[in-house]
């Protein structure tokens, strides 16, 4: 197995936010933490006004900046699948990955001194199903597997950032994005073509 990440395809998103909430639920964050964010954008400009929306949560990336940057190693690369996670155990709550994403997925959690975020439903997965924002999404805009596999399965529309997110190159992002929608097209040609 290679390396797992999420593909999410921004031409089927509606911005109904299930999986924000699937996600909420299944790990019982409390209001104003979350691990996966649904936010919309707007773009062009009149008479070609468009809009897309973006689901955002951990990129598992290539090379973490949070792992980097973690005294204690309790942000890890796990050894099996490729993906970010934490082991709050060892977590000293320093929240020197918090302030290190470029994302700003790790949550800290200040009653229990403690820097938390997606695992991308490690608990699920290891019993064979999907992280439940991939379940729940409506559109089945979001996939989860081998990064490789998704970026084959898609081909030429799938790209790895967002002018609305870092540069790739900070932190090599497990994340493949489909970016097709005409109103994308028109306000990103030149970052894209």
């Amino acid at each position: 197995m290679g390396k797992l990440g999420f593909y999410f395809d921004s031409t089927l998103c509606i911005g109904c936010r299930t999986c924000q909430v699937a996600c909420k639920d299944k790990n019982g964050l409390p209001a104003g933490i979350s691990y996966r964010v649904v936010r919309s954008f707007e773009t062009g400009d009149y008479p070609r006004p468009g809009f897309y929306h973006y689901s955002g949560a951990c990129n598992h990336c290539f090379s973490p900046a949070c792992v980097a940057s973690c005294p204690v190693g309790a942000m890890h690369i796990d050894e099996d699948d490729g993906t970010v996670q934490y082991d709050e155990e060892t977590c000293i709550g320093c929240k020197a990955c918090v302030a290190a994403c470029p994302y700003g997925e790790p949550q800290y959690f200040e009653e229990e001194n403690v820097v938390r975020k997606c695992d991308a439903c490690k608990d699920v997965r290891d019993q064979g199903g999907n992280p439940v924002c991939v379940d729940a999404c409506l559109m089945r805009c979001l996939e989860f597997g081998d990064v490789d596999e998704l970026q084959k399965i898609h081909g030429d529309s799938v790209v790895d950032e967002l002018p609305i997110l870092p540069s790739a190159d900070q932190t090599a992002p497990s994340l493949r994005i489909n970016l097709r929608p005409a109103a994308l097209e028109s306000a990103f040609a030149e970052k894209f073509v």
